[in-house]
């Protein structure tokens, strides 16, 4: 006899299906939706669509059909409860006679926060929530951040040797780490809404900053570029491929003309504060990102880069890949200079993942404040 499955083994499959399109959905989270009968047989299941749209629970009901009635929906993040584009979700599992709604999370965002539930408790429909509630939070990191922050989750990816260092002295950097470390490079790429450089990483490396695994290259996220006194080149290949994936630079300057051969290229211009040093604020930057819909940024920039979101406590996780070698002390480092004057203001980090990756080792972390 095949025991039942339990509540936590369908929410994990509901994860699943949300993690399919994490970083295309933006600004909306990822969440996915499983549909069983009384049977325990699967009658619908769905996920966000790219764009944010459909929901998942409307590509669940649609696939389900008549046989959701009286079904349970294990949905990873509460139902919207508000109309936008479409019309809320809990209003359509009511219309659908779900009998029950298992859920991962509440939803943070004003316009929800409970209220989907309420919705669906006010019909009498039975409501367990919290179930693989660390994980859904997880999940949504960077929704959840855009919503009560005001800024995207942040995470640092850099490929160092066992020395910490991402380049020789001349700047050759091709290839540190091996093929395998660097394909769970791009899908990093994959799952992240937009990805952050600096300008000097730019005039260094000339870099697409694209997803270049085979299927996926549709999932390369926006490109944004911190480049204060707008000093990027017309010939990069960032400005060059602008109208097949969209180019963002970030500046202090006000340059009109040069900020309009740049939009003539169709790569946006955004102005925004300068900090003390009169460079681009970065907090302030992650503000205006946040604002325009981006939830999830991973950052691969170069030290000064790096080094400037961490000071500010504007770094959430680090992805680190290493590679079994050393360079010495006449390499390029990973992190710039913090200006620690002792041990105890060091940052630190909790370990989530150690993984072998081909020759290379892929570590985890988040960062504790």
């Amino acid at each position: 006899m095949i025991k039942n499955k339990t509540d936590e083994q369908w929410m994990q499959l509901a994860l699943r299906l949300a993690r399919r399109e994490l970083g295309n959905v933006a600004p909306n989270p990822a969440v996915g939706c499983v549909l069983i009968d009384q049977n325990q047989h699967i009658v619908g299941r769905g996920w966000t669509q790219p764009g944010g749209r459909p929901h998942a629970e409307r590509v669940a009901l649609d696939q389900a059909g008549a046989k959701a009635k009286g079904a349970i929906a294990y949905v990873s993040l509460e139902p919207c409860s508000h109309t936008g584009q479409t019309p809320p979700c809990a209003e359509g599992l009511i219309e659908a006679g779900v009998s029950q709604v298992v859920v991962g999370t509440t939803d943070p965002d004003p316009r929800v926060a409970g209220k989907g539930l309420k919705m669906l408790e006010e019909v009498g429909i039975s409501i367990k929530t919290n179930v693989l509630k660390k994980e859904s939070d997880d999940l949504n990191a960077g929704f959840f951040s855009r919503i009560t922050r005001n800024r995207p989750l942040v995470t640092l990816k850099v490929a160092t040797t066992l020395d910490g260092k991402i380049a020789l002295g001349n700047g050759e950097s091709q290839w540190i780490t091996g093929a395998d470390a660097r394909a769970r490079g791009h899908m990093l790429r994959a799952e992240n809404d937009a990805i952050m450089v600096g300008i000097g990483t730019v005039r260094a490396d000339d870099p697409m900053l694209d997803c270049r695994i085979a299927g996926l290259e549709h999932r390369s996220p926006l490109r944004v570029v911190i480049d204060s006194n707008l000093e990027i080149s017309i010939a990069s290949k960032l400005v060059q491929s602008a109208k097949q994936i969209p180019v963002w630079v970030l500046t202090t300057s006000d340059d009109e003309a040069r900020s309009k051969s740049l939009e003539d290229h169709s790569v946006k211009v955004i102005k925004v504060a300068n900090d003390e040093n009169g460079r681009v604020d970065m907090e302030k930057s992650l503000n205006v990102l946040a604002q325009h819909g981006v939830t999830r940024l991973l950052l691969e920039g170069g030290s000064t880069l790096n080094a400037s979101l961490i000071r500010a406590s504007l770094l959430d996780r680090l992805v680190t890949f290493t590679a079994p070698g050393i360079i010495g002390s006449d390499g390029l480092s990973a992190i710039g200079s913090l200006g620690l004057e002792n041990l105890e203001k060091m940052p630190r980090f909790e370990p989530t993942l150690t993984l072998p990756v081909g020759q290379d080792m892929w570590n985890e972390f988040r960062v504790i404040y």
